[in-house]
């Protein structure tokens, strides 16, 4: 279960980042339609939670598809949070990989909406699956349970579900995507080109007993995605070859990250709420 008690404590935070960046959502107290500041720029493909005032009805009577219009200005970031829900997630003791990452994905979205910002939540395993958010804080109520509802499945195909997530996305924005990232890193790096034009922060969440090893003996190694099952006796040795790979793989995800301007986080899940986005946003 999510728990939402530390909420309270991100106030300090801030997710408001001045760029220029497209958009048909012109935030509050300002007309979708152009005027001072606000100029045509774009079509794109509609997606869900986009406001049906920016759909171009003449574009939709010669193609019979949903476009919208996108309009440049000077104003804070679309927020897209995107949260694995693959089976891997399932992991851990009483806090799960995929509780933690659903709760960083409610605070991201308190942020956004205290920042008075849009946001969409989306999950993804080998298909999307977004939250259809309303207005003001009282989504957070139903994002939370619509998170616990939410049920792990599949394997994660990241690269073919930002492939297609990237026909939403039609302006500069803040991504925030949230996974085990336990998959090749040239998935890894395919999946974060396509959204190298935004400002992305990559957030691997692990849980502790898969950072650091501390059994050993005879054991059966289940995989949760593939249902596979393999015998092992963990060794001293084998723990090490372990850590040296764990360690290889964050350091080719940190480096994909340098290298596309993105900003790479590995967390824990025993690793408190406040000080993850200490980490995350400081």
């Amino acid at each position: 279960m999510i728990d939402i008690t530390y909420l309270n404590q991100l106030k300090k935070f801030s997710l408001l980042v001045r760029k220029r960046v497209t958009s048909n959502y012109a935030g509050p107290r300002r007309s979708i339609a152009g005027g001072a500041g606000i100029v045509f720029k774009d079509y794109r493909i509609y997606a869900p939670g986009d406001d049906f005032r920016a759909i171009d009805w003449k574009v939709y009577a010669r193609t019979d598809n949903f476009i919208v219009k996108t309009y440049e200005e000077e104003r804070n970031l679309e927020v897209h949070v995107i949260v694995d829900k693959s089976k891997s997630m399932d992991f851990g003791g009483k806090v799960t990989k995929k509780d933690f990452a659903s709760m960083l994905g409610v605070g991201f979205a308190y942020l956004a909406i205290k920042d008075n910002l849009k946001f969409k939540f989306t999950s993804f395993s080998d298909k999307l699956e977004s939250f259809q958010a309303k207005k003001g804080m009282q989504q957070l109520a139903s994002m939370v349970d619509y998170l616990n509802k939410l049920k792990s499945e599949g394997p994660s195909e990241l690269s073919a579900m930002m492939t297609q997530y990237k026909k939403y996305i039609g302006q500069r924005c803040l991504i925030v995507l949230i996974s085990d990232f336990l998959i090749d890193p040239e998935e890894i790096k395919s999946a974060l080109v396509l959204l190298s034009k935004h400002e992305v922060r990559v957030i691997q969440v692990l849980d502790k007993a898969e950072k650091e090893i501390a059994v050993e003996g005879d054991y059966i190694l289940h995989d949760s995605e593939t249902g596979e099952n393999m015998k092992l006796f963990i060794s001293n040795r084998l723990r090490s070859q372990y850590q040296d790979l764990l360690d290889k793989h964050a350091a080719q995800m940190r480096d994909i990250c340098y290298k596309l301007n993105m900003n790479f986080h590995q967390i824990t899940t025993d690793k408190p709420l406040f000080d993850a986005f200490y980490e995350i946003l400081a």
